[in-house]
């Protein structure tokens, strides 16, 4: 077996259809199907199956393909590291990040990880939690940074906690209050992030205002950097953020904490339930470190 042949099973596994894969790989489809047999020769089991409508991977195909991303990634990290002239082979972790974490905790963290794990390197993916997961299931990411609980078998090591509330619009009546609360909220404009960002807090918010017979209004969207501008386009006179998000995006907006109910945006590390020593060995760096940043702010 040769890395050329994970690379061809590879093309196949993601574009479900020999003939694109053949295209992506600038090879013939005949020329394909003979490397891809030899590999299932070689490997004494039938890693496809192949359909009218395409192909698809059987069990053994499965296990073989989180294995082949890993072998393919660090047989690529390789270049790097001779032409970059290390005389020591790293082992390579990826780690996503979603927005809103201070910059000082996740440069303390991989501070820590280059101090007691020097045999290791760290490469950093920005990604909504969302998108994070499902990289850690595809098997395209090592550990995660996320918002909301990891499921589906994934291993998890709980952060910390941040209250969530309100940066309100200069000048609004609310802005010269210290805290607000929920009735605060009733026939408000507020922007908050969509579900297919922070799915838990959405959730819970929709739930916490129906159940207090308070009616927002409510703007959803997906944003990050850009939120005052999107504040403008929803013409929002408040935006729903933690307070690290809030002084960074909306320098401007006198930022609120919701005094009642508690509502809070936790986060999570994600890692796969099987995973090399070198990926649980960060996952255990990162997490005390995180933890201590969080009870130090």
């Amino acid at each position: 077996m040769e890395l050329r042949h994970l690379r061809y099973f590879v093309a196949v596994a993601e574009e479900g259809a020999m003939a694109r894969a053949a295209e992506r790989l600038h090879l013939t489809q005949p020329s394909l199907s003979r490397q891809l047999r030899q590999l299932e020769r070689d490997l004494g089991t039938s890693l496809f199956e192949r359909t009218s409508r395409g192909t698809s991977l059987t069990a053994a195909g499965t296990a073989l393909h989180r294995h082949a991303l890993l072998l393919l990634r660090l047989a690529d990290a390789t270049r790097d590291v001779v032409r970059a002239g290390d005389s020591v082979v790293r082992d390579i972790v990826s780690l996503g990040i979603p927005q809103g974490v201070p910059a000082q905790q996740l440069m303390r963290a991989l501070a820590e990880v280059e101090e007691r794990l020097p045999h290791i390197a760290i490469s950093i993916t920005e990604a909504s939690s969302a998108e994070q997961l499902k990289l850690i299931r595809d098997g395209h990411l090592d550990l995660g940074i996320v918002r909301e609980p990891p499921s589906g078998g994934l291993r998890a090591a709980l952060l910390f906690e941040v209250p969530m509330g309100l940066a309100v619009r200069p000048g609004h009546a609310l802005a010269a209050k210290a805290f607000c609360r929920l009735s605060d909220w009733d026939g408000l404009r507020i922007l908050a992030h969509g579900r297919q960002q922070v799915p838990v807090v959405h959730d819970r918010l929709v739930v916490v205002a129906h159940d207090a017979g308070v009616v927002p209004l409510w703007h959803f969207a997906q944003f990050s950097e850009n939120a005052l501008v999107c504040a403008q386009a929803a013409k929002a006179e408040a935006v729903l953020l933690i307070e690290h998000s809030a002084r960074r995006l909306l320098p401007d907006w006198p930022w609120l904490p919701l005094a009642e109910p508690d509502l809070a945006l936790t986060t999570w590390l994600a890692w796969p339930a099987e995973s090399r020593a070198a990926v649980a060995d960060v996952a255990g760096v990162v997490a005390a470190s995180l933890r201590r940043g969080a009870e130090a702010a």
